[in-house]
């Protein structure tokens, strides 16, 4: 008779885990795999929360980047011996009351402009017909006439909207006044009592990582006001250098479009970039190619001062950012967020870069290291003959390896010790 029971190694086969049957590398790639999906699902959660609570959000954001920027503006007047809700006071009326003071002389400046673009940009048009009825192309009046027509009325029609348009829904204008109300009620506190707030919220971290987290939380609203101040310098000297280029020059509403540039200058590169073309293209239509030309070279003198002076002086290795990570984040931000969200990408990257440096960190020397040493500079690659070849790949790589430094002359790896 045979017996019922089963065999210690049949039973253990029987017994045996299913997942040794899978091949390892299968079986990485699961686990890799629905890790990496409930990351991104957590990812979307945070996304859709984000924009589900983007009026609060919002405001919250901007008003943390104006409380980098007049924080240490209230810190010294409490070292002077203000009280401290006294220079929260002082701070933010001198604040909005320079804003307001600018806008308004900026909105002036564009309104008593239009008619005058408008007029130089009709008579642009009306010279581009003639050339190409006259000039080389000897287009028919037909064919040139209505086109030209079309473009001069649709200007004439809407340059009331061009200088009253844009906020005559009541809906926006609601949304608008409410925005600036949530965030200056958030500034006053944030100025007040930010870091309070903050020891209060990382109170749900864990006691023994809760330090490091409020460390990390302070050297990342560090970079935030290095980041901030620096920027509205830049922004400051880029709206100085091209406003003045293009006053001197007698473009159009040259006041306006500095104030633009000193906008864009808060999006790095992309905002840059969309302000001067503005600008190029109003010389262009308003003076002629000479002087676009003389523009666009006044604009790419201001960038490379911009980049090569004033932002590796002002912003230090420790907040620079890889110019790929800044067009990344502010592509991401564009895409999820629309303008705000282009705004505030670059600030949050700065954040979180050294909020993560900080946490990973094995101790504050090692992270200043770290934070001293990082380079944001793009280096060239370096030509090393055989590089794109695979066995010469192949050979470095297993030279690196520690075998390898073992077995190299004179290394103290080879030695053996008693």
């Amino acid at each position: 008779m045979t017996d019922p029971k089963p065999s210690s190694s049949r039973k253990a086969s029987l017994t045996r885990p299913a997942a040794d049957s899978v091949h390892p590398i299968v079986r990485v790639s699961a686990e890799w795999g629905w890790r990496l999906l409930i990351l991104f699902a957590v990812a979307l959660a945070l996304a859709a929360i984000v924009q589900k609570l983007a009026t609060v959000i919002i405001p919250m954001a901007i008003a943390l980047l104006a409380a980098a920027l007049l924080a240490p503006l209230v810190d010294w007047l409490q070292r002077l011996g203000v009280p401290r809700s006294v220079g929260v006071f002082v701070a933010l009326i001198g604040s909005l009351g320079l804003v307001a003071g600018v806008m308004t002389f900026v909105v002036e400046q564009f309104v008593a402009g239009v008619p005058q673009l408008s007029n130089e940009f009709t008579n642009s048009i009306h010279k581009i017909q003639d050339w190409l009825i006259t000039g080389p192309p000897h287009l028919s009046n037909e064919q040139i006439g209505n086109v030209g027509d079309q473009i001069v009325k649709t200007i004439q029609s809407n340059q009331d909207r061009l200088t009253s348009g844009a906020l005559t829904t009541a809906t926006v204008i609601f949304e608008l006044l409410t925005g600036i109300f949530l965030t200056l009620f958030i500034l006053i506190f944030f100025l007040y009592g930010g870091y309070q707030i903050w020891h209060f919220v990382t109170r749900i971290v864990p006691t023994p990582q809760r330090e490091r987290v409020r460390t990390a939380g302070q050297l990342g609203f560090g970079t935030l006001v290095g980041f901030v101040r620096a920027t509205v310098v830049v922004a400051a000297v880029d709206a100085i250098g091209i406003g003045a280029g293009l006053g001197i020059l007698g473009v159009p509403l040259a006041l306006p479009l500095a104030s633009l540039v000193f906008l864009g200058a808060f999006i790095p590169i992309i905002g840059a970039f969309v302000a001067g073309f503005v600008a190029v293209f109003i010389a262009l239509v308003t003076k002629g190619l000479i002087t676009s030309l003389i523009v666009l070279g006044i604009i790419i003198a201001v960038m490379q001062l911009e980049g090569h002076v004033l932002q590796p002086l002002l912003l230090g290795r420790a907040v620079s950012i890889h110019p790929l990570a800044v067009v990344l984040a502010i592509t991401a931000g564009v895409v999820l967020g629309g303008i705000a969200g282009g705004l505030l990408a670059v600030p949050f990257v700065a954040v979180m870069n050294t909020a993560i440096r900080s946490l990973l960190a094995e101790s504050p020397e090692e992270l200043f290291e770290e934070l001293q040493t990082g380079e944001s500079e793009v280096e060239p690659d370096e030509p090393d003959p055989g590089r794109f070849d695979v066995p010469t790949t192949l050979a470095k790589a297993a030279a690196e390896t520690p075998e390898g430094r073992a077995a190299e002359p004179g290394s103290d790896d080879g030695v053996l010790k008693d």
